[in-house]
């Protein structure tokens, strides 16, 4: 196991893709219009999403005033957050952090009859093949997940609405001209836009909310992210807890004590770290797998230092 205190191990494409995939609820602008045509001011609001192809199909409730704005001017923008959910949320908003984001620019543009009948055909898809995994995921998968909170994290329980017919919708394609990487600093990085549209998401990613929810609200998993810190990165951690996670591997936050002057006692911390796999996580069955060992092997380290084991 590869421990690594550089979080950019993904490329800015990749990982703008896995926010895409993993969120299903993002913030849609648009330009504000009356008779005459577009004002300058923006209305923004919140709308659910799912991805087909790579690009956001958006529902829009029809009341809403996009659908107004969008027949003067079809500009908008689309901001989606990483799935920040649980005490992560929590402790983001204590350090005055904000979850890595994907801002978007393009055209919002209506889906005719046949395409927004095929747009809920595949949301349909999607939300019956999430249910299905999640029915055949093993006992060591359904172990990760059981302390998640099920109505926060899960993409098919917070798309149901969209079908259950309590609501009429306008469905949108957006179709982007230009995508920002945003990271937990607020740090605005370009990503080209070829990369984009070539580069696939994470199959983890529609997963990652509950995987590191999970993990989160389970008190034995987060001791186990406290020595994976001692273990694989030499780093003596108060606390811990699941960032992110992708193939590759996952970010840790750990609460260290930070450096200080001479005779003086360095005060705690939280300090972003990345832990690779030995191999990439094909699924969400081999993730789960390769954290279980992970954990194993740590409790067995720990135990032959203190000459238990």
């Amino acid at each position: 196991m590869k421990g690594s205190n550089k979080a950019t191990v993904l490329s800015l494409a990749q990982k703008c893709k896995n926010i895409l995939a993993s969120n299903w609820q993002g913030h849609l602008n648009t330009i504000k219009s009356d008779a005459k045509g577009s004002k300058q001011d923006i209305y923004t609001s919140k709308v659910k999403y799912i991805l087909k192809r790579g690009k956001p199909y958006i529902w829009v409730p029809e009341n809403e005033l996009h659908n107004v704005n969008t027949i003067i001017d079809e500009r908008g923008s689309f901001s989606v957050a990483s799935p920040f959910p649980g005490p992560l949320a929590r402790l983001l908003k204590s350090m005055n952090k904000f979850p890595a984001r994907v801002a978007l620019t393009g055209d919002v543009v209506p889906l005719k009859d046949k395409k927004a009948q095929s747009a809920a055909e595949t949301l349909k898809e999607v939300m019956l093949s999430e249910e299905k995994a999640v029915k055949e995921f093993s006992y060591t998968v359904s172990g990760v997940l059981s302390s998640s909170n099920q109505l926060s994290t899960s993409r098919s329980e917070n798309l149901k609405e969209l079908l259950d017919g309590g609501e009429k919708y306008v469905i949108y394609k957006f179709n982007l001209s230009s995508c920002m990487f945003v990271d937990g600093n607020g740090g605005t990085h370009e990503v080209d836009f070829e990369d984009i549209e070539k580069c696939k998401a994470d199959l983890l990613a529609p997963y990652s909310a509950k995987l590191i929810d999970g993990i989160n609200q389970s008190e034995a998993r987060r001791r186990a992210l406290i020595l994976f810190c001692f273990i694989y990165l030499n780093v003596n951690a108060r606390d811990a807890y699941m960032l992110s996670l992708d193939r590759r591997g996952f970010d840790v936050l750990g609460k260290v004590r930070s450096k200080a002057m001479k005779d003086e006692v360095g005060e705690y911390q939280w300090k972003q770290f990345r832990i690779t796999f030995k191999e990439e996580a094909r699924d969400v069955e081999s993730f789960c797998h390769q954290l279980v060992q992970m954990e194993e092997e740590a409790v067995k380290k720990v135990s032959s230092y203190s000459g238990l084991g």
